[in-house]
């Protein structure tokens, strides 16, 4: 069988698919991003409200990643990198190098401020990162607790590995295997290889799911999913994928927010109001700081 390149109005026009999203590029420094989430088609799957493709990309010596401190609230950041690592700090006192396969979980509740930056160790010599960085909204119960943090190392997470298919159980549930990470909403996020020839369903577990290939070829009824596109399913419908050749994607989703949310830069809320004062209180400088890392900031746009 052989493929040609499947424009967005065919898989708009597949009955399985509810939304096609083409991320967004920026370029941040011989550095790109592509911005799936939130988007014109779609603002969010399940909880899942932003999501950002970091890289793949490579930094000089002497240069890396700086994404100086700046606020949240109402969301947990989710960084799950592929290659390269991270220093994470936040407002609660931790400091933390995030390594690939590991799970960085930063819920932000009514307010916390944090920073991501290439190690001083590690821009001694040419590095490389790739990643992706999600949010997912808190639900309304969650959005003023206490914020919290958690560093999950790869080797605690729960794993897929049937015949042809591996992979991780990042949150919720696959056939029977649980991840133990608490989300504080029914969250669905894997991430799974498919072995050149194999096949992999995605059962309707959840309500709300979408799929982004980040390498190889797969297809689905006669349909094939391009690389680096958010391809939104329709509810509840299961799909099986066939892997022409190796290849690995995130599946993310989960049940619909308990109501709508609005989002201003790093701030996620049910309540205009919240949104308001979060602005006001970093304009202010009443959010609280990082101990080894307050001589920077991002300021409001």
């Amino acid at each position: 069988m052989s493929w040609l390149p499947t424009s967005k109005k065919e898989l708009e026009d597949n009955q399985y698919i509810d939304a096609v999203v083409l991320p967004r590029t920026s370029d941040i420094g011989n550095f790109e991003v592509h911005r799936a989430l939130p988007s014109k088609e779609r603002q969010m799957v399940g909880p899942f409200i932003f999501w950002d493709q970091m890289g793949p990309g490579e930094f000089l010596s002497g240069s890396g990643l700086d994404v100086r401190p700046h606020p949240h609230i109402g969301l947990s950041t989710i960084t799950y990198l592929f290659k390269g690592t991270m220093d994470h700090k936040d407002s609660l006192g931790n400091d933390v190098r995030i390594a690939p396969g590991d799970i960085n979980l930063m819920s932000a509740g009514g307010g916390i401020v944090h920073s991501e930056r290439t190690g001083e160790d590690v821009r001694k010599l040419p590095s490389e990162l790739f990643g992706i960085q999600s949010w997912i909204a808190q639900p309304k119960k969650y959005e003023e607790s206490k914020p919290s943090f958690q560093n999950i190392s790869s080797n605690d997470i729960t794993k897929i590995d049937s015949g042809g298919v591996h992979g991780k159980v990042l949150f919720g549930e696959l056939d029977g295997l649980k991840s133990s990470i608490d989300s504080q909403w029914a969250t669905l996020y894997l991430d799974v290889t498919i072995e050149e020839k194999n096949k992999f369903n995605i059962p309707p577990t959840f309500i709300e799911r979408a799929i982004y290939i980040i390498s190889g070829s797969a297809y689905f009824h006669e349909t094939k999913i391009p690389l680096n596109t958010l391809i939104v399913l329709k509810p509840s419908v299961s799909i099986t994928l066939q892997a022409t050749r190796r290849t690995r994607l995130l599946v993310l989703g989960g049940e619909p927010m308990d109501g709508p949310r609005y989002i201003y830069w790093n701030f996620v809320s049910s309540r205009k109001d919240k949104i308001e004062d979060a602005k006001n209180k970093w304009l202010q400088g009443k959010f609280p700081l990082i101990i080894n890392d307050k001589e920077e900031f991002i300021p409001l746009p």
